[in-house]
């Protein structure tokens, strides 16, 4: 582990506010915006039309394509040559941050509602909301290090320890499906009782992003871990439980 100057230390001070800030406070906004509904807070004067295309051809586009490319290893790969290693999750937590606050700020409303739960029984809906949170709770802990944002590395690397390589773990919700949180997200997408037409293309569109990066994912789980990972798959379902009693004891 290389000594870290000062001048260092307060670079990695910095980027440590500003990915906790910017991915934390973007995480914040986006639990918000699932649960409130879809806000308009600035109105751009397009039509239906215009706002399906604003809303899912750029901005949804926008944040899926910065998001897939980025957590690419390939692409990692690439800009680790003027990045060092150890700040790359940071700077992910950020730009992923950015990309997700401009969507959030920028998303334009649709004046067509498409579906609606009836008064008496949209509270039902809501519930998933609070039941994803418990799940999304469930597998961070089940994971034991669980740093979206990338603070963790940058901690260790001030205090000049070596990012110890991890092993695939297999327990709580992941003894039922391989990809909890990503079950979570899909429910959480859909907890909503109203879909107006930009909402319903948001749905749709996310949970075939959520699908397709699974997937993706899912390719670089199998480098990483190898034959581990390939039995583990061939136990454990995706993203739907298929049994009441978790597959791997």
């Amino acid at each position: 582990m290389e000594t870290v100057t000062k001048r260092d230390g307060r670079g990695i001070s910095l980027l440590i506010w500003s990915s906790g800030l910017i991915g934390g406070g973007a995480l914040l906004a986006f639990l918000i915006f699932l649960a409130a509904g879809t806000p308009e807070l600035f109105h751009l004067g397009f039509g239906n039309t215009g706002v399906l295309l604003w809303d899912g051809l750029f901005l949804c586009m926008l944040f899926f394509i910065q998001h897939s490319v980025m957590i690419r290893e390939s692409f990692k790969g690439m800009i680790e040559r003027s990045i060092p290693e150890y700040c790359w999750p940071a700077v992910y937590s950020i730009a992923s941050g950015l990309a997700l606050f401009a969507m959030i700020i920028l998303w334009q409303t649709s004046p067509i509602t498409i579906f609606r739960v009836p008064a008496p029984y949209g509270w039902l809906v809501y519930l998933g909301i609070p039941l994803a949170m418990a799940g999304f709770y469930w597998g961070v802990v089940a994971l034991g290090e669980f740093d979206p944002f990338g603070l963790l590395r940058l901690r260790r690397h001030l205090d000049g320890q070596d990012v110890q390589p991890t092993a695939i773990k297999i327990r709580g919700p992941y003894r039922w499906v391989r990809h909890p949180l990503y079950l979570c997200m899909l429910v959480l997408i859909w907890s909503h009782p109203v879909w107006r037409a930009d909402r319903l293309l948001f749905n749709l569109m996310w949970s075939c992003w959520v699908v397709i990066g699974t997937l993706l994912e899912e390719r670089d789980l199998v480098k990483s871990f190898g034959e581990s990972y390939r039995l583990y798959r061939k136990s454990v379902s995706m993203l739907i439980p298929t049994s009441l009693r978790p597959r791997i004891p």
